[in-house]
Protein backbone atom coordinates (compact mmCIF):
# COMPACT_ATOMS: atom_id res chain seq x y z
CA UNK A 1 0.00 0.00 0.00
CA UNK A 2 1.09 3.02 -1.02
CA UNK A 3 1.28 6.63 1.38
CA UNK A 4 -1.49 7.90 -0.98
CA UNK A 5 -3.54 4.51 -0.32
CA UNK A 6 -2.93 4.80 3.25
CA UNK A 7 -4.06 8.71 3.38
CA UNK A 8 -7.02 7.71 1.50
CA UNK A 9 -8.23 4.79 3.47
CA UNK A 10 -7.98 7.15 6.90
CA UNK A 11 -9.63 9.82 4.75
CA UNK A 12 -12.60 7.06 3.93
CA UNK A 13 -12.84 6.42 7.71
CA UNK A 14 -12.97 9.75 8.89
CA UNK A 15 -15.77 10.76 6.65
CA UNK A 16 -17.69 7.44 7.42
CA UNK A 17 -17.20 8.05 11.67
CA UNK A 18 -17.50 11.77 11.54
CA UNK A 19 -21.39 11.18 9.87
CA UNK A 20 -21.66 8.29 12.65
CA UNK A 21 -20.73 11.12 15.23
CA UNK A 22 -23.06 13.55 14.12
CA UNK A 23 -26.46 10.88 13.85
CA UNK A 24 -25.06 9.74 17.48
CA UNK A 25 -25.77 13.35 18.68
CA UNK A 26 -29.28 13.06 17.71
CA UNK A 27 -29.57 9.39 18.86
CA UNK A 28 -27.66 9.44 22.03
CA UNK A 29 -30.26 11.31 23.89
CA UNK A 30 -32.86 10.15 22.87
CA UNK A 31 -32.23 6.51 23.82
CA UNK A 32 -32.48 6.47 27.85
CA UNK A 33 -35.92 9.29 27.18
CA UNK A 34 -38.07 9.16 24.53
CA UNK A 35 -37.57 5.75 22.62
CA UNK A 36 -37.63 3.98 26.20
CA UNK A 37 -40.70 4.96 25.92
CA UNK A 38 -41.81 3.60 22.98
CA UNK A 39 -43.52 0.30 22.21
CA UNK A 40 -41.57 -2.09 20.79
CA UNK A 41 -41.35 -5.79 18.86
CA UNK A 42 -40.34 -8.47 20.42
CA UNK A 43 -37.84 -8.89 17.99
CA UNK A 44 -35.93 -5.55 18.79
CA UNK A 45 -32.42 -6.17 19.55
CA UNK A 46 -31.29 -4.57 23.19
CA UNK A 47 -29.75 -0.97 22.48
CA UNK A 48 -25.88 -2.15 23.51
CA UNK A 49 -26.39 -4.19 20.06
CA UNK A 50 -26.73 -1.38 17.64
CA UNK A 51 -23.40 0.47 19.06
CA UNK A 52 -20.76 -2.76 17.81
CA UNK A 53 -22.97 -3.60 14.47
CA UNK A 54 -23.05 0.04 13.59
CA UNK A 55 -19.34 0.73 14.16
CA UNK A 56 -18.56 -2.35 12.15
CA UNK A 57 -20.64 -1.68 9.36
CA UNK A 58 -19.14 2.10 9.34
CA UNK A 59 -15.86 0.82 9.46
CA UNK A 60 -17.40 -1.99 6.27
CA UNK A 61 -18.63 1.36 4.14
CA UNK A 62 -15.42 3.50 4.38
CA UNK A 63 -12.90 0.65 3.24
CA UNK A 64 -15.90 -0.05 0.22
CA UNK A 65 -15.66 3.38 -0.62
CA UNK A 66 -11.60 3.45 -0.58
CA UNK A 67 -11.48 0.10 -2.61
CA UNK A 68 -13.76 1.80 -5.44
CA UNK A 69 -11.48 5.43 -5.02
CA UNK A 70 -7.85 3.05 -4.88
CA UNK A 71 -9.09 1.17 -8.15
CA UNK A 72 -10.98 3.51 -10.19
CA UNK A 73 -9.89 7.40 -8.98
CA UNK A 74 -12.05 10.12 -8.03
CA UNK A 75 -12.79 10.16 -12.08
CA UNK A 76 -13.70 6.65 -13.26
CA UNK A 77 -16.12 6.43 -9.69
CA UNK A 78 -17.54 10.11 -9.25
CA UNK A 79 -21.28 8.87 -10.06
CA UNK A 80 -20.64 5.96 -7.26
CA UNK A 81 -18.70 7.61 -4.44
CA UNK A 82 -21.09 10.65 -5.00
CA UNK A 83 -23.93 8.25 -4.89
CA UNK A 84 -21.98 7.05 -1.70
CA UNK A 85 -21.86 10.45 0.10
CA UNK A 86 -25.54 10.83 -0.35
CA UNK A 87 -26.20 7.43 0.69
CA UNK A 88 -24.10 9.03 3.65
CA UNK A 89 -26.34 11.60 4.35
CA UNK A 90 -29.65 9.71 4.26
CA UNK A 91 -28.16 7.55 6.73
CA UNK A 92 -27.25 10.83 9.29
CA UNK A 93 -30.69 11.86 8.44
CA UNK A 94 -32.73 8.92 9.14
CA UNK A 95 -30.57 9.31 13.20
CA UNK A 96 -32.15 13.29 12.94
CA UNK A 97 -35.80 12.16 11.60
CA UNK A 98 -36.37 9.07 13.93
CA UNK A 99 -34.40 10.06 17.28
CA UNK A 100 -34.14 14.23 16.78
CA UNK A 101 -37.31 14.61 15.65
CA UNK A 102 -39.32 11.70 17.10
CA UNK A 103 -41.10 10.68 13.40
CA UNK A 104 -41.02 7.16 13.32
CA UNK A 105 -43.28 7.27 10.08
CA UNK A 106 -41.27 10.11 8.58
CA UNK A 107 -38.25 8.36 8.96
CA UNK A 108 -39.81 4.98 7.99
CA UNK A 109 -39.96 6.72 4.36
CA UNK A 110 -36.49 8.43 4.75
CA UNK A 111 -35.25 4.57 5.11
CA UNK A 112 -36.64 3.88 2.50
CA UNK A 113 -34.99 6.06 0.33
CA UNK A 114 -31.57 5.25 2.15
CA UNK A 115 -32.54 1.56 1.44
CA UNK A 116 -32.80 2.44 -2.97
CA UNK A 117 -29.50 4.36 -2.31
CA UNK A 118 -27.45 2.18 -0.39
CA UNK A 119 -28.95 -0.83 -3.14
CA UNK A 120 -28.21 1.61 -6.35
CA UNK A 121 -24.47 2.44 -4.73
CA UNK A 122 -23.76 -1.33 -3.75
CA UNK A 123 -24.98 -1.61 -8.25
CA UNK A 124 -22.39 0.67 -8.98
CA UNK A 125 -19.53 -0.26 -6.66
CA UNK A 126 -20.24 -3.69 -7.93
CA UNK A 127 -18.01 -3.46 -11.72
CA UNK A 128 -15.44 -1.49 -10.05
CA UNK A 129 -14.56 -3.30 -7.10
CA UNK A 130 -16.51 -6.87 -6.02
CA UNK A 131 -15.11 -6.53 -3.22
CA UNK A 132 -16.70 -3.06 -2.48
CA UNK A 133 -19.57 -4.18 -3.41
CA UNK A 134 -19.73 -7.54 -1.22
CA UNK A 135 -18.74 -5.00 1.71
CA UNK A 136 -21.97 -3.15 1.24
CA UNK A 137 -24.18 -6.11 1.66
CA UNK A 138 -24.01 -6.27 5.45
CA UNK A 139 -24.84 -2.85 5.64
CA UNK A 140 -27.85 -3.46 2.66
CA UNK A 141 -29.06 -6.24 4.67
CA UNK A 142 -28.34 -4.23 8.24
CA UNK A 143 -30.75 -1.47 6.97
CA UNK A 144 -33.53 -3.82 6.03
CA UNK A 145 -33.96 -4.96 9.30
CA UNK A 146 -33.67 -1.56 10.89
CA UNK A 147 -36.41 -0.63 8.33
CA UNK A 148 -38.91 -3.16 9.13
CA UNK A 149 -38.00 -2.52 12.87
CA UNK A 150 -38.50 0.81 12.19
CA UNK A 151 -41.97 0.29 10.30
CA UNK A 152 -43.02 -1.84 13.65
CA UNK A 153 -42.56 0.99 16.11
CA UNK A 154 -44.43 3.74 13.84
CA UNK A 155 -47.16 0.95 14.10
CA UNK A 156 -47.05 0.09 17.37
CA UNK A 157 -47.02 4.13 18.19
Amino acid sequence: MTVRDGVGLVVAIVVCFAAAGIGSLATVDAIPTWYATLRRPSWNPPNWVFGPVWSLLYLMMAVAAWQVWRTAGWQGARLALGLFAFQLLLNVGWSVVFFGLHRPGWAFVEIVVLWCAILATLLLFRPISSVAALLLAPYLLWVSFAGALNLAIWRLN
